[in-house]
């Protein structure tokens, strides 16, 4: 098994530790691959290990005892899955799914926690972590709550293709509508106006970003808070 050199981490986080810190998580480190549609985290089941994304895009999603879905908010290779054992919670009534495949650092929670133990450093960076992660969920829950379903797509769009290489994202309109909580045919009537309006193109499974600029105007200030704050707390860290 090979461990990972830091300078080659693409993980935003493991790549701002210190190195002492980085070398206490390092031999335990396996570099696993994340297939589409892949959960890392079943809602109220044990979490076993935390992953470091290295590439591709995952979705927190709240889940209801009656099956409702939504999502919470996306991860990339800015961040890693398990916030909820920084808490000391070993479970959550949430789940986290594969929403573009890709590649992660996978992390036994025994070893982080043996890790946190020994370097206070290391759990302030994550913690500082998941305030960002609690920002994301309640600038979702205020979009989805205030804004027209044409301000959250953006917003949506625009926080893929922070977590992607290119423009192109691989989506469909029904997977749109389940994260957004809106109706199919309403995620089709707004996509229809985004190309028309040459914001976006659209294939089948794929959205590509021809405007982002054009994107960020209609979302306003949909979007934003949770990337500031991000930079804020964590931007400044990396080497």
């Amino acid at each position: 098994m090979s461990h990972p050199n830091q300078s080659a981490c693409r993980n935003r986080l493991l790549a701002a530790l210190a190195p002492v810190d980085f070398a206490l998580l390092q031999p335990r480190l396996e570099l696993v691959t994340l297939a589409l549609g892949e959960r890392l985290i079943e809602p109220n089941t044990p979490i076993k290990a935390v992953h470091f994304i290295e590439q591709g895009i995952m979705s927190s999603i709240a889940v209801t005892a009656d099956g409702e879905r939504i999502e919470l908010g996306l991860v990339g290779r800015e961040g890693f899955v398990g916030v909820p054992v920084l808490l000391e919670a070993d479970r959550t009534p949430h789940e986290v799914c594969v929403q573009a495949g890709g590649l992660a650092w996978s992390l036994p929670v025994a070893a982080l926690y043996e890790a946190l133990e020994l370097s206070p450093d290391l759990d302030v960076l994550l913690l500082r972590y998941a305030q960002t992660v609690q920002i994301q969920a309640a600038c979702t829950a205020l979009a989805n709550g205030r804004y027209k379903i044409d301000r959250r797509l953006a917003r949506w769009l625009l926080m893929c293709h922070d977590r992607v290489e290119g423009d192109v994202l691989p989506t469909t309109q029904q997977f749109l509508s389940l994260m957004l909580g809106v109706t199919r045919t309403s995620v089709t009537a707004v996509m229809g106006d985004f190309v028309r309006d040459g914001l976006i193109e659209t294939k089948r499974g794929t959205i590509t970003i021809c405007d982002r600029a054009g994107l960020a105007a209609l979302a306003g200030s949909a979007y934003g808070q949770p990337e500031a704050e991000y930079e804020r707390l964590l931007g400044s860290l990396e080497h």
